[in-house]
């Protein structure tokens, strides 16, 4: 992209920014003459971006050329206020897990075809550890918190995915055959937790158990990083419950 492109493009960012502020800050819908008034763009530039607004569903065109803003934006601030609320609500869990356990505790949510770590517990007290870097990335399907998002997927979006991304392995553990995808798929619905077996990352296992919002989907997974000699599937049982009492504070009691 060309300096050029890039200071219009960011200008455009920014005329958005103030448009959709002016109708925050207003108690009813404004017309584009309103608009045009407080932000001093011209009508051509207004009534341009606001059609991108609106199309992107941020704001809203009312009948009589009124605006207003949109749910679309309801949405997100939704999703981020849950994501700040389990970061804020799951960190006293993993800091005991990591107690408990002396292990890596990594709190994950989905981003497209990947998982995202946004918070983790661990300490350099116990030896090795497996330590994943927030903001750091992995396809759903090689890892367990991953696994987790895709037994909440429905029969379609599970072929949309496989399709999309081709299932491709990152070890000689990695799961990267459909059937075999399923098969790990249910057993998560059996057994309440996943298992990542040297499937990212050769010498490493991880186990994680589904955070749930108050629809019962998921929206988030708590897992436990170890080198493979050292894990323990018991505390399986520790993940889970931890994520049961987060989900719980987010709303959820399926």
């Amino acid at each position: 992209m060309t300096e050029g492109r890039s200071k219009y493009s960011i200008q455009v960012l920014e005329r958005a920014a103030r448009l959709m502020e002016l109708l925050a800050q207003s108690t009813e819908p404004l017309s584009l003459k309103d608009l045009v008034a407080q932000s001093d763009l011209n009508i051509s530039t207004c009534h341009r971006i606001l059609n991108d607004l609106v199309l992107a569903q941020f704001v809203e065109h009312l009948p009589g050329g009124r605006y207003q803003l949109g749910l679309r934006l309801l949405e997100l601030g939704h999703l981020v206020k849950n994501r700040l609320n389990i970061q804020e609500l799951a960190y006293p869990q993993m800091q005991e897990l990591h107690r408990k356990t002396g292990e890596t505790i990594n709190l994950s949510i989905r981003q497209g075809d990947d998982i995202v770590y946004i918070e983790r517990c661990w300490s350099g007290q116990s030896g090795i550890h497996v330590v994943r870097p927030i903001g750091g990335r992995a396809p759903l399907h090689l890892t367990a918190v991953g696994k987790l998002f895709l037994a909440d997927f429905d029969a379609v979006e599970l072929l949309d995915y496989v399709q999309r991304t081709g299932i491709p392995a990152s070890t000689a553990k990695s799961v990267n055959e459909v059937q075999r995808l399923k098969n790990e798929l249910a057993a998560i619905h059996q057994q309440g937790f996943a298992i990542d077996n040297e499937e990212l990352e050769e010498g490493v296992r991880c186990l994680a158990a589904a955070i749930l919002n108050e629809q019962g989907r998921v929206v988030a997974g708590l897992s436990l990083s170890a080198p493979a000699a050292r894990i323990q599937y018991a505390w399986s049982q520790d993940l889970k419950r931890a994520a049961k009492d987060i989900s719980r504070e987010l709303g959820c009691f399926v």
